[in-house]
């Protein structure tokens, strides 16, 4: 196996041996096999759709097959023998459509699991040794931003919002990773593009959330316990936490959240529910230890899954494209598992205090304080804002994150979303003029909200994003954060300080061409980069 699309990858170079999140070289090799036959399918719906012919359910499709291979997403052979499956039936059907031959042999008909692994190992990231380095880079770096593209469009999607441009745009990507005839200047064009559709995507998925379960508003969450019952329900998905408190609903559970499904609590029909009570734990890769000591049922939605402890294994469930072979599966939505073995274990003992935290910043809550924040900085009592945000991690250098809030200054506010506030979440930093020093703008999925709440300072400064007091710090470590980098790449903002390590697949000629275009640097020391910042 050969995998270097997240941050944690051995070495800084590749893991090529087992996966660093967990991932088994078979699992490596049906993903590759799977991205191989995507390539394939994508060049023939390009050829297709050039004769008007359209399949909302191979859209739909697409984006499930390409999120499955997200970093820490999807671990089951079995799960991935069946994508592989559907995607060469597709390529066949489009192969009729359109009178013409996928331009790489994906056909997987009559393989069993072991012939897939064997194929899949011929047709991963180094399959081509020849291939210049920096195209390489560029298609990898494309691929990847596609991955956290299918991903936003996938949650979009179940809460009913789509565009067919999402998709159009995905076929286009993927069959120009086939295509030797690009170079370097058109495949930047393409990663960039796909930094444009990602805004899109962003869009409708913040348009599912909020036109589904309200706009986020400021609500402290509890840390603490409650005696009893209990759900731990981790992951993203608003729509799954959303049915598991309905059928919850006076059965006597308390539910409670982890990682990156904190800030559901800010949305108005999700807090509803009285026994929607508070969060438990931090960010995704402290999980194990975490789970270990939760005592009730644990749901997992989407993505961040590890390797489930022994301990936890039989209490743990995952539902929608995440999974973990031996996991019960919950593919109906019927959480009923969910709920009975919540009921068999023994829950929380006696209610616990905790700190609280504050969520539901997103952009209605801030831009409806605008006059107010415009007026602070006018005054000079605001004289900075810090993005402090992205992925969180379990590989030594994170702490940055939390030393460079800690040495912000007092007339600063920090926005913050993703699971890298886990580094600060609770930190108590105060007010200026009645607005909240630190933000939770939400999840990763609410970048849209970050972005927006950019554009209209601007607009209200009269300025350019790149002329505002403000700054970018971010972590990356999986998919999602290479595409939001390219949104805002494509969004022409530059100075962002990148970490805590650079992609192992961007090339020195293409860091190069970031470098020049957009400023674009590593994370260094807090005080220099606090420095550098603040001018």
């Amino acid at each position: 196996m050969f995998c270097y699309q997240c941050e944690q990858t051995a070495k800084g170079k590749g893991c090529d041996k087992v996966g660093i999140c967990g991932k088994q070289p078979d699992v490596a090799a049906l993903q590759d096999l799977l991205i191989h036959g995507v390539k394939g399918m994508s060049y023939l719906a390009n050829e297709a759709g050039k004769k008007g012919f359209k399949d909302a359910q191979m859209d739909k499709f697409l984006f499930e097959a390409v999120f499955s291979t997200l970093t820490n997403v999807d671990f089951d052979p079995a799960r991935f023998e069946i994508l592989i499956a559907k995607c060469s039936e597709y390529s066949t059907k489009l192969s009729k459509e359109t009178g013409v031959n996928s331009p790489v042999d994906c056909s997987c008909s009559g393989k069993n699991l072991g012939e897939l692994v064997a194929f899949g190992e011929k047709v991963g990231i180094n399959a081509d040794e020849n291939l210049n380095e920096d195209i390489r880079s560029l298609r990898e770096l494309l691929i990847y931003g596609l991955k956290g593209l299918a991903a936003y469009a996938d949650h979009a999607g179940i809460l009913g919002q789509t565009d067919e441009v999402i998709a159009s745009f995905m076929y286009e990507g993927f069959a120009a990773t086939l295509d030797d005839s690009l170079g370097v200047n058109e495949l930047v064009g393409l990663v960039l593009k796909c930094g444009e559709i990602n805004i899109r995507a962003m869009e409708l998925l913040d348009a599912g959330n909020t036109g589904t379960y309200g706009h986020p508003i400021p609500t402290e969450v509890p840390l603490g316990a409650k005696k009893g019952k209990a759900i731990l329900v981790s992951g993203h998905d608003l729509k799954d936490l959303a049915m598991l408190l309905e059928q919850t609903d006076g059965k006597g559970i308390n539910i409670y959240t982890h990682g990156e499904m904190l800030p559901t609590h800010g949305y108005p029909e999700l807090k509803k529910y009285s026994h929607f009570h508070g969060h438990y734990g931090t960010a995704w890769q402290n999980q194990v230890k975490e789970f270990k000591a939760f005592p009730g049922a644990i749901l997992m939605t989407t993505n961040c899954i590890q390797k489930p402890n022994e301990s936890y294994q039989p209490n743990i469930f995952t539902t929608g494209l995440v999974g973990w072979p031996g996991v019960t599966h919950i593919a109906d939505k019927d959480f009923t598992p969910v709920i009975e073995k919540a009921l068999s274990l023994p829950g929380f003992d006696a209610d616990t205090e905790g700190k609280k935290v504050m969520v539901g910043f997103a952009r209605n809550s801030v831009l409806g304080v605008a006059d107010k924040i415009i007026e602070a900085v006018k005054g000079d009592a605001l004289k900075h804002f810090f993005l402090v945000g992205g992925c969180d991690g379990a590989k030594p250098g994170r702490n940055y994150y939390t030393d460079f809030v800690d040495q912000v200054p007092q007339d600063c506010v920090v926005l913050t979303l993703a699971c890298g506030k886990f580094r600060f979440f609770d930190k108590e930093m105060g007010d200026i003029g009645g607005i909240p020093r630190l933000l939770d703008v939400g999840q990763c999925n609410d970048a849209y909200s970050a972005v927006q709440i950019a554009l209209a300072l601007a607009n209200a400064f009269d300025c350019g994003v790149n002329d505002l007091p403000l700054s970018f710090i971010l972590s990356w470590y999986e998919q999602k954060a290479v595409v939001i980098l390219l949104s805002l790449l494509h969004l022409g903002i530059k100075n962002i300080k990148l970490g805590p390590s650079l992609p192992a697949f961007i090339s020195p000629n293409v860091l190069n061409v970031l470098v020049e275009n957009f400023n674009i640097a590593p994370i260094s020391t807090v005080e220099e980069d606090m420095k550098a910042c603040l001018g």
